[in-house]
């Protein structure tokens, strides 16, 4: 039976910084930002799972917070936004304390946390902070069994299984959300990953153009198939970067900026980015949703720019509900 999204509009806080902020006073404009998205059409705020600031975003040694503190910073500050991190590194946390984690953002929250969870990639980050990074299919078998171990610790505590509740672990309290709060698993790993969003996930994240997306989702919906589940019961969200341009000019412009960071040419930038007039925004969400998509996360080149982000939020909100 199909279920509601468990988001149409994210906003994922992928940069913290701000030109002339101390890092003292990142946070002030981080709820800035968020307050701004969550009364412009965003329904789901997300942070990265990174240690320190990626290529692909900035230098390494640009500020970024930690992300599930941060998140129950935001959980006390916001109203109606669900929370969540795309996606935890599976193998930063043990999993159980990573569902308490969870589990008191919900509480503080009241019942908006979601937890994203990967197999995690940035081998740089594991070896700095100490964490073993093994062989992808390892990490693939923790990730299943991490989530596993987190679907456990937000059943009731009367559903829990013996493998808790045999002296392990105890969730107390338990989750606001029942059943606990929704599991987002990323990646679109067509032989490990997608069949595993068949099996545990009640969401999936892509990328990609919408052929590949169309493509990913026909591979979670054989998987369910093959197991039985309806795969309407799993929201499938696509993320990119999202540049709203009033010309061609600071399009261009925007486009340059965003392919100097991945080294690749404006053109092949477009391929991962919703960019363009709000008319040509709105054509191009139609096309994911026309691929299957339910819910679309983006970030914003600049998270201090406020005006950018509300526009960009009504704009997908528009689209999404067109």
């Amino acid at each position: 039976m199909s279920k509601p999204p468990l988001t149409r509009v994210g906003l994922q806080l992928s940069g913290y910084t701000r030109t002339g902020v101390r890092d003292r006073d990142l946070f002030s404009g981080i709820v800035d930002t968020v307050l701004a998205a969550e009364t412009n059409g965003f329904d789901s705020v997300w942070t990265m799972d990174h240690l320190h600031q990626i290529s692909t975003v900035g230098d390494a040694n640009e500020p970024i917070l930690e992300a599930y503190t941060t998140l129950a910073a935001l959980a006390a500050v916001t109203s109606t936004v669900r929370l969540g991190t795309l996606v935890s590194a599976c193998g930063f946390r043990n999993p159980a304390l990573l569902a308490k984690m969870v589990t008191t953002i919900d509480v503080i929250s009241k019942g908006r946390a979601i937890l994203g969870i990967g197999a995690g990639w940035h081998e740089d980050e594991y070896r700095a902070y100490g964490f073993d990074f093994p062989s992808t299919r390892e990490r693939l078998r923790q990730l299943e069994g991490a989530v596993r171990i987190c679907r456990d610790m937000f059943a009731a505590p009367g559903e829990m299984s013996s493998r808790v509740l045999g002296g392990g672990p105890v969730n107390m309290p338990p989750p606001v959300q029942l059943g606990g709060p929704p599991i987002l698993i990323g990646g679109g790993g067509e032989k490990v990953l997608l069949p595993m969003v068949a099996k545990l996930g009640d969401a999936c994240n892509l990328f990609g153009g919408p052929a590949t997306v169309r493509h990913k989702i026909a591979v979670l919906d054989n998987a369910c198939a093959a197991i039985g589940r309806d795969p309407a019961e799993i929201t499938k969200t696509w993320l990119g970067t999202a540049i709203l341009a009033d010309s061609e000019w600071e399009l261009h412009a925007q486009l340059v900026r965003l392919g100097e960071l991945f080294k690749l040419s404006p053109r092949a930038v477009r391929g991962f980015a919703l960019c363009g007039t709000a008319d040509d925004i709105r054509q191009q969400v139609d096309a994911y949703r026309q691929a299957g998509i339910g819910g679309i996360i983006v970030n914003v080149i600049d998270a201090a720019d406020i005006q950018h982000i509300e526009r960009v939020g009504l704009v997908l909100r528009e689209a999404m509900e067109a």
